[in-house]
């Protein structure tokens, strides 16, 4: 079509974490400083690999690459458009960050298994960045399915109780909700088509065989709810689950790649899949829209009565992909473009999060909000990029996450559904709430414990440096959203 650009990039930017599975594997545990020296080359390269689409894409340009055809309408094939590099440039910046972090961590805590740890990891952005520039449903599927099977030995890690419980309903609910729900409406909308209509780029093809809303609107929601890693509730529980993982998992995969590829997938249908006026008919969108309200207050409520860090974090990012899909099914630009640029405001701000939970737990061994009265006086560092992330994840300035907070609650007046705008005050009333709790506890409260080490202060310096990072990028992406800004008002749809 015209704009295409046949381009390697893609398949490159895919591949590089692929081959280093081999790397990884050869040094293994005796050479473990090359092991983990492969894995920081590939993040960089990949990276760079990205950064490379950000000039044709920004020029209206679109980088495709077929594979394979199976038949007419079902191929395997990229299509790089600003959706899709605005999430691959969050995942794979974000990948080398976490590696980083994961080095101190795994390595402070001598955790076992190491090395296949880092291959699955790599496996798993492979599969991530395989769904960010997908040019059609088959595409999505396939990466969809082998990011899931991927991330499973990683939250599985640790291979006690716990972790087999969390990594069969990780496996039940994502396998499940994706061969029930998903697989389903696209083997229909294969069918119905004649079969020549998978391609995202044929904006809105389910209208051309579908005029029934009732038939739409269970369409839609089966599509929606296929993707259960966006986190809707009543197929959320695998999210809290999964947190059983190491804290580098939770951090990158829980806050970033897993449940972003999630949300990712949703927008996909609402811009892709769906067109306006379909949406609009018998008001099929706004069904959506209340299911993620519903999930955004009740996940706020729930993470409200958790002690378990990792755990009410977990509850909190579930609200927080639900902002993401109630933008983009409010069917206004603001609402869209504020979807869109609340993926990479809330993955710095969550990753940080998830990343001072974890220097915490190898400084002090403690993952109770309860444990750490007065410990951010001897922590400084990293309840300070704890509260900047908190403020991000909130939505209050000077971080990221209030630009893209302040275009959903714009999208939310355009669409002209002012209610769903209580929504939205509310929810950043309890997140304040819940996620300033740790701040006060560590800064205002007195010391309770008599276990810490003498004269500790703060986490290896591997662990403490990236969330530090991030925080400090939260800052910056507040100052400086252009190149969000610019890729997501360059996918806006809904005019």
């Amino acid at each position: 079509m015209l704009g295409d650009i046949h381009s390697w990039a893609p398949v490159a930017a895919c591949l590089v974490s692929l081959l280093a599975v081999l790397p990884i594997v050869l040094f293994g545990e005796k050479f473990r400083n090359l092991r983990e020296a492969s894995t920081l080359i590939a993040g960089i390269a990949k990276f760079a690999i990205v950064c490379t689409m950000i000039t044709p894409i920004l020029a209206g340009k679109t980088l495709t690459h077929s594979f394979v055809s199976f038949a007419p309408g079902l191929e395997l094939a990229f299509r790089v458009d600003g959706l899709g590099l605005l999430f691959a440039l969050v995942a794979s910046f974000l990948w080398i960050i976490t590696s980083i972090y994961s080095i101190g961590y795994m390595r402070s805590l001598h955790e076992h298994s190491q090395t296949r740890f880092y291959s699955f990891f790599a496996l798993a952005l492979s599969a991530t960045l395989g769904v960010a520039f997908a040019a059609n449903l088959l595409t999505l599927y396939v990466f969809y399915e082998l990011l899931s099977i991927s991330t499973w030995p990683l939250v599985t890690h640790h291979q006690d109780k716990d972790a087999r419980r969390g990594g069969r309903t990780y496996l039940t609910y994502l396998l499940g909700t994706s061969v029930g729900f998903l697989l389903p409406a696209m083997i229909f909308s294969y069918v119905k088509s004649g079969g020549n209509s998978m391609e995202f780029i044929n904006k809105g093809f389910i209208g051309t065989f579908v005029q029934d809303p009732q038939i739409a609107m269970v369409l839609l929601l089966f599509f929606v709810f296929g993707f259960a890693k966006a986190g809707l509730m009543p197929f959320h529980s695998w999210l809290p689950g999964a947190m059983v993982a190491p804290t580098p998992v939770s951090a990158l995969l829980h806050a970033v790649a897993v449940v972003k590829v999630g949300v990712f997938c949703v927008i996909r249908v609402f811009t892709g899949v769906f067109d306006v006026a379909l949406l609009q008919s018998a008001n099929i969108a706004i069904i959506v829209s209340w299911i993620a309200a519903f999930t955004v207050i009740t996940s706020s409520l729930i993470a409200l009565t958790q002690d378990n860090l990792k755990r009410f974090l977990a509850f909190s990012t579930i609200g927080q992909l639900s902002y993401i899909v109630l933008g983009v099914s409010l069917l206004s630009p603001m609402g869209q473009a504020g979807s869109m640029m609340h993926i990479a405001m809330h993955a710095t701000g969550k990753i940080t999060l998830f990343m001072c939970v974890g220097a915490i737990f190898v400084a002090t061994g403690k993952k109770y909000c309860s444990e750490i009265k007065g410990l951010g006086r001897k922590m400084p560092f990293t309840f300070a990029a704890f509260l900047i992330g908190a403020l991000s994840v909130t939505g209050l300035p000077p971080t990221g996450g209030f630009i893209s907070k302040w275009y959903l609650l714009v999208g939310t007046l355009q669409s002209g559904h002012a209610a769903l705008l209580v929504v939205f005050l509310v929810s950043t009333a309890l997140n304040a709430v819940y996620l300033m709790k740790p701040v006060y506890y560590g800064f205002f409260l007195p010391e309770t414990s008599c276990d810490w080490k003498p004269g500790f202060k703060e986490a290896p310096l591997w662990c403490v440096t990236p969330p530090v990072l991030t925080a400090l990028l939260t800052v910056f992406l507040f100052f400086q959203p252009g190149l969000l800004m610019d890729l997501a008002n360059l996918m806006t749809q809904f005019k």
